[in-house]
């Protein structure tokens, strides 16, 4: 029993402590077994773990940079007159040249307040400044600059002062203007921040009207435009021969963003940027060849079997240097030979040689070679992909959509797939199999293989334990049982001497 009264050696002089610790050792060993067993689990478990996070990584570049269409097709855009306009395209715009004048740029509408109507944010002499008497609800038909129509609802509290006023009329959305107040003239400007030739601001009620009125804007009906109004005007742009109107100095057509400056012409014209899908295909090629040498050094790792995993006594007797290059013999060749992995490193170098079959193929490329991209003649390479980087970049020129098919074609069969969609096809299913092996840091133990080993193992680490402790009060309750035998047979030596020596004295 753990709570065994424990003598230590008085009456033998024998260190008794010593002694069991000598030979719980022996008894100990099966349980240095277990942890170690255990120890190795954990780092298989780990190791195939960084496997998933590598292949993940790679997954993740596919779907970046390769099969999104907008890393691919990003587009250069040149202007041969910016003062005139610039431009920006999408990834879908067409590659043109398109010859653009500026007949007229959009401008927005402007209401000033009447320049008899001083009005002042503090009193000057006799004349009373501004003020808000009482609250009031100002209610104003909005119609922007490209027809579109909304109703702004401002309430202006008593006590407000002309700069607050102000602040207001700026920061309402439905409103939409830009207004200040010029000290030196008494008058107020109100400008719509978007452009356009439609562009209004209705008073819809008698109130709004008398409010407005102490602005300066005055002569103004209810239900009617704002006075003092210089109307805002559209964009009058003549693109390849074809005149057109737009509210707005930017504006969008197929894919093309245009961005007016001023008057005058200018040629703008879009192509394919070819350095971007050449450093998107140069980016898969060094991450493929990143993980297959990873993968590959993974497979081929030396397993040290002379070297199992520290006991916590061992390690006690070793430096922290020691230790660490103790633990990393240990611990290499964790997942040497393994299954998964093999057949993982076999299906993407399937899923990169095998041509590319389907509809879009006749017209374009179907292997990886036809665009400058083959494996290298050195076995030891395990795979590794070479880039013939001058043929890559003709064949981006000469037709980039066949290049971009290549990678991404969908298709029923994994032949009719691309490239991408090959190895995603198999980076999924081979993570899912690690992941049934090995978990993942949010999974409990019970949800993968190993996990439920390193239960089984804790359990007889466990029950080992609790037989240890078992064992080692056996030899104490042992050697107690020794020590008061020994302590009798002293005493009772001692109780003869002293019956004997006693008797020849008398």
């Amino acid at each position: 029993m753990a709570n065994t009264l424990r003598i230590s050696g008085l009456a033998s002089g024998m260190d008794i402590d010593k002694i069991v610790s000598d030979l719980m050792k022996a008894e100990r060993m099966p349980l240095d077994k277990l942890k170690q067993k255990k120890q190795l689990l954990e780092w298989q478990r780990d190791d195939y773990r960084a496997m998933n996070t590598l292949l993940q990584g790679l997954d993740d570049y596919l779907f970046s940079n390769i099969t999104l269409q907008s890393s691919m097709f990003k587009k250069t855009v040149s202007s041969s007159n910016e003062s005139v306009v610039t431009a920006t395209a999408g990834s879908s715009a067409a590659n043109v040249a398109a010859a653009i004048q500026v007949n007229q740029v959009a401008t927005s509408a402007v209401w000033l307040s009447d320049a008899t109507k001083r009005v002042d944010a503090t009193k000057r002499g006799d004349k009373a400044s501004f003020s808000v008497d009482a609250d009031v609800t100002l209610t104003i038909n909005v119609t922007n600059g490209d027809g579109t129509t909304k109703q702004a609802a401002i309430t202006v509290k008593q006590g407000t002062t002309l700069d607050g006023l102000i602040a207001q009329l700026n920061s309402n959305l439905d409103l939409g203007v830009s207004a200040f107040y010029d000290e030196q003239t008494g008058r107020v400007s109100i400008m719509k921040k978007d452009t356009g030739a439609q562009a209004s601001l209705v008073l819809a009620d008698q109130a709004t009207v008398d409010f407005f009125a102490q602005l300066g804007f005055t002569n103004t009906v209810a239900g009617q435009e704002l006075t003092g109004k210089t109307a805002g005007k559209d964009a009058d742009i003549t693109i390849n021969g074809l005149r057109t109107t737009r509210s707005s100095n930017t504006f969008t057509i197929n894919g093309v963003t245009y961005t007016v400056k001023g008057t005058g012409t200018a040629t703008v014209s879009v192509a394919t940027d070819a350095d971007a899908m050449f450093n998107a295909i140069k980016g898969f090629v060094d991450k493929y060849n990143e993980v297959i040498a990873k993968i590959n050094a993974e497979l081929k790792e030396e397993r040290y079997r002379d070297y199992p995993p520290l006991t916590d006594e061992q390690k006690e007797a070793m430096t922290e240097k020691q230790i660490e290059l103790w633990e990393e013999k240990a611990r290499s060749g964790m997942l040497r030979g393994d299954s998964i992995l093999s057949s993982a490193l076999s299906q993407m170098r399937m899923n990169v040689y095998t041509k590319v079959e389907g509809a879009n193929i006749p017209s374009g490329f179907s292997q990886l070679a036809q665009i400058g991209i083959t494996t290298s003649s050195n076995y030891l390479d395990g795979g590794k992909l070479i880039i013939d980087e001058t043929k890559l970049r003709e064949k981006i020129k000469e037709n980039p959509d066949a290049v971009y098919q290549l990678f991404n074609q969908d298709g029923a069969t994994d032949a009719e797939k691309g490239i991408a969609r090959r190895l995603r096809d198999t980076i999924k299913a081979t993570i899912g199999k690690i992941e049934q092996k090995a978990g993942k840091t949010i999974w409990t133990n019970q949800q993968f293989a190993i996990g439920r080993d390193l239960i089984e193992i804790n359990d007889q680490i466990d029950r080992f334990e609790d037989r240890l402790k078992q064992i080692e009060d056996r030899y104490y309750r042992q050697f107690t049982a020794m020590e008061e035998a020994i302590q009798r047979a002293n005493q009772q030596s001692m109780y003869l001497m002293n019956a004997f020596g006693g008797g020849m004295q008398g």
